[in-house]
């Protein structure tokens, strides 16, 4: 079946610069010695906000390489579709960008940021789905003072072909849902989940179809979980083994550390999380191809902190330090996106992991901090990866999976992005508060009779 076509718009290479002949009085802070920001803003999508870094007047061109995107919209055809739509009450399709001088935040209910100036960038989205259209690339003139002159913003407004595979899930990854592909109006089953609770005390994990591996002297789960039986507030040894249509199974996502109440208290903390690991059949058996960690943020916020890692490929070895792709924060209440493109460096939390907002990286690669693309696994990996939708807490959650056209080459591949969003919206039940219970389908029989 064919992907859906999807298109990426993104805004970046963002700069400002400020005339020093604009220098306010004293008592005034000038822009370029305080930090800006701009707020983007694209019809009914969720506002977007990003740094704007300061360069000085002498200097041509921002720094593509520090802060390449600042903003992505991700838009379906249905989105495009209403985009385009024609009304006698909206104007011309247009991206608006209002920039600030002063921190992000609020101050007493009070918007902290002052208005430096404004910025209106036409879009015409039309044939964007089959070739990659810029629609602004360089400076613009924002404001005046009252000598009559002007701060100038640099910016690269582009949309982009960016076709991807839609997987759905028709039920609770817990409940041993079928997913189904979709494209359009279209939808055939694909993929078949089966939730089961691992015996602790099997520490290779060996489905029946897939053979042991001879001469293992140790096992890759105890490498990488917990061997800690702890008594009291733990859940433990939850899996799910994604098959095809044929029954074979194709990835899994296994509980290896569990998910253990912090002493003193009701939830899993960021110094103990739990851990899955995402696994993919090879030679027979399993093989560890990222980690999923989850625990329960302290705070307002009260959200589901999260960090996914690839393993690499060390030919058994379990020596090499993992990749970090995503990390941040998930709203346990509103629900949203888990995300993963390497696109993008400063990352965030909208409702549940989509780019904006969070104090920490979603979406930049990170490991010995060289960002070098012919480097494992930035060959494999560019651009938008996949996305995942999880519900809050205590809502039916029906993940819908998206998954870029270049990382899947195989059922294995999509079927492993299958796998990581089921253990997502697992963790969102693994990290409730332990005074929460949980529904019949996560709790072993021991602890029902309990």
């Amino acid at each position: 079946m064919d992907p859906c076509p999807f298109v990426r718009l993104t805004v970046g290479n963002l700069a400002l610069k400020i005339p020093v002949a604009s220098k306010p009085a004293r008592s005034v802070v000038h822009p370029s010695s305080s930090p800006c920001f701009c707020k983007i803003k694209l019809k009914s999508f969720p506002l977007q906000s990003a740094v704007v870094p300061f360069i000085p007047p002498e200097k041509n061109l921002p720094d593509s390489q520090v802060h390449p995107i600042a903003a992505t919209f991700h838009l379906s055809k249905c989105d495009l579709d209403k985009l385009a739509g024609k009304s006698i009450f909206a104007g011309k399709l247009c991206l608006k960008i209002s920039i600030y001088t002063g921190r992000r935040g609020t101050t007493c209910g009070v918007n902290s940021g002052r208005l430096l100036g404004k910025v209106s960038v036409p879009l015409d989205l039309a044939g964007t789905v089959a070739k990659t259209t810029v629609f602004h690339n360089g400076w613009i003139r924002i404001g005046k003072d009252a000598k009559g002159s002007s701060a100038q913003f640099h910016l690269n407004v582009k949309a982009e072909p960016d076709p991807r595979f839609v997987f759905q899930f028709d039920g609770e990854p817990e409940c041993s849902p079928q997913v189904f592909q979709i494209q359009g109006n279209i939808s055939q089953p694909v993929f078949t989940c089966k939730f089961s609770f691992r015996n602790t005390g099997d520490r290779n994990h060996r489905s029946r179809s897939l053979q042991s591996e001879p001469g293992g002297s140790r096992s890759w789960l105890s490498s990488f979980g917990s061997e800690r039986e702890r008594p009291g507030k733990e859940r433990k040894g939850w899996s799910i083994t994604v098959h095809d249509l044929s029954g074979s199974p194709v990835a899994a996502a296994s509980m290896v550390t569990p998910f253990v109440a912090s002493p003193g208290s009701d939830r899993v903390s960021c110094s103990n999380p739990g851990s899955w690991l995402i696994l993919r059949p090879s030679d027979g058996t399993w093989k560890p191809w990222g980690k999923l960690e989850a625990w329960r943020e302290r705070g307002g916020s009260d959200g589901l902190g999260y960090r996914f890692e690839l393993i690499p490929d060390t030919n058994g070895g379990m020596s090499a330090a993992g990749i970090v792709l995503a990390e941040s924060t998930l709203s346990t209440y509103k629900g949203g996106k888990f995300v993963i493109d390497m696109s993008c460096r400063t990352g965030g939390s909208n409702g549940r992991a989509t780019p904006g907002s969070a104090t920490s990286p979603a979406c930049s690669p990170r490991s010995s901090g060289d960002y070098g693309y012919g480097l494992w696994p930035y060959c494999m990996y560019r651009g938008f990866v996949m996305s995942a939708s999880v519900e809050g807490e205590g809502r039916c959650s029906k993940p819908r999976v998206e998954v870029s056209v270049p990382h899947v080459n195989c059922t294995e591949d999509a079927a492993a992005f299958v796998a990581l969003a089921a253990a997502v919206d697992l963790s969102v039940d693994a990290c409730r508060l332990f005074s929460q219970r949980l529904r019949k389908e996560l709790c072993q029989q021991v602890e029902l009779v309990g």
